[in-house]
């Protein structure tokens, strides 16, 4: 939740995606792991949210108003936190949010399935859809321009659905992260020393599997080669993310399986403020867009006063090129991400309290 605050800081901050320097590449490339996270992580809430209810149809119908919520959110609160206009006819973003909204509908059927179904989907689907994006490369843009092509873009392509409508995340292959996070649930309810184990061999397994695959170019992801753009190191990390490849999926969720019980151990201050955002991520993730927002807007009426419009554009996709003079530098970007985190760890405390001290029905949706 932190890393992803530095890549929407980095929005604002007219700071690119990455870049041939080390220190814009590994800005970019260290957020890379906040998707698959969350959507790994969200399916092995699922089976330890249903394990503690032990009733199928109820974890269903919670699913299919959870991912509703969720999906109801990216297309007007944080469609409005990210923009700061209400200009919606002309732009609207099927972010992160809208993904895993939609993954918990479809969860909500495919947890009815046995445990080994899901990890066997969930494992096809990550492992096979590069594939099937070569199948159908002859025929994508066919597959595009028909009447489905809105269709093709929300499930697999992303890009432009419509005239003002722009799908970053599809539905594949994060479908299949979640269903094998769901299905990983198993893993984290065994004996502590089992499941480190088990852990282990599978973070270090999947980091394996990407290195051959991506140094080889077997398959995955499109070749690799060091060049003008930056070293071969670079090159080597840079896998694709939207559609998320094989590559990407074995990069990021290798290391963040290997950690879980690294970060399980975690003791001290540090872990204690992590924990706190752990408890109320929704809330960190609803207030971070506009805090850092309105942050922007501060920042820029001091240093470029005649540049603060630009910051009413359709972000984070879409807005107009940043007025010269305007882009920030590094230390500012993480000094205002460490701001916005120590602002956040005072409110999610609070909330956390909040949702500790009332049962409301409302305050589980945030």
């Amino acid at each position: 939740m932190v890393l992803m605050a530095i890549d929407h800081v980095r929005v604002f901050a007219a700071v690119p995606a990455g870049g041939a320097t080390t220190d814009l590449f590994l800005t970019r490339w260290v957020t890379n792991f906040c998707a698959p996270a969350f959507a790994f992580l969200a399916g092995a809430s699922i089976y330890l949210y249903g394990q503690k209810r032990n009733d199928p149809g109820a974890l269903s119908r919670w699913l299919l108003m959870r991912g509703a919520w969720l999906v109801l959110l990216e297309l007007t609160w944080l469609r409005l936190a990210w923009t700061f206009n209400f200009d919606y006819t002309h732009y609207m973003l099927a972010g992160v949010i809208w993904m895993l909204g939609w993954c918990m509908i479809l969860m909500a059927l495919l947890v009815r399935l046995p445990l080994a179904a899901n990890a066997a989907l969930g494992l096809l689907i990550i492992v096979c859809h590069n594939g099937l994006a070569n199948a159908f490369a002859g025929s994508r843009q066919a597959l595009l321009q028909s009447d489905l092509g809105w269709l093709w873009r929300i499930l697999y392509f992303g890009g432009a659905a419509g005239p003002n409508f722009f799908v970053l995340y599809s539905i594949v292959p994060w479908i299949g992260v979640m269903a094998v996070g769901y299905s990983f649930g198993l893993v984290l309810r065994m004996d502590p020393q089992r499941r480190d184990h088990l852990c282990y061999a599978i973070g270090a397994g999947a980091i394996a599997v990407f290195a051959v695959l991506r140094y080889f170019t077997i398959y995955g992801d499109w070749p690799w080669a060091g060049g003008e753009d930056g070293p071969a190191w670079m090159a080597f990390l840079n896998t694709s993310k939207y559609p998320a490849s094989l590559l990407f999926l074995l990069m990021t969720l290798g290391p963040t399986i290997a950690a879980l019980p690294l970060l399980e151990r975690s003791r001290g201050l540090l872990a204690k403020w992590m924990e706190t955002f752990g408890h109320v991520p929704m809330f960190y993730y609803l207030l971070h867009i506009p805090l850092i927002h309105i942050m922007a807007l501060g920042i820029s009426l001091l240093r470029t006063p005649s540049a603060t419009g630009w910051l009413f554009g359709n972000f984070p996709l879409r807005p107009s090129p940043a007025p010269a003079g305007y882009r920030w530098s590094l230390w500012l970007l993480y000094l205002v991400t460490a701001a916005v985190v120590a602002i956040l760890y005072f409110a999610c405390r609070w909330f956390a309290g909040l949702k500790s001290r009332r049962k409301s029905l409302w305050l589980s949706y945030l």
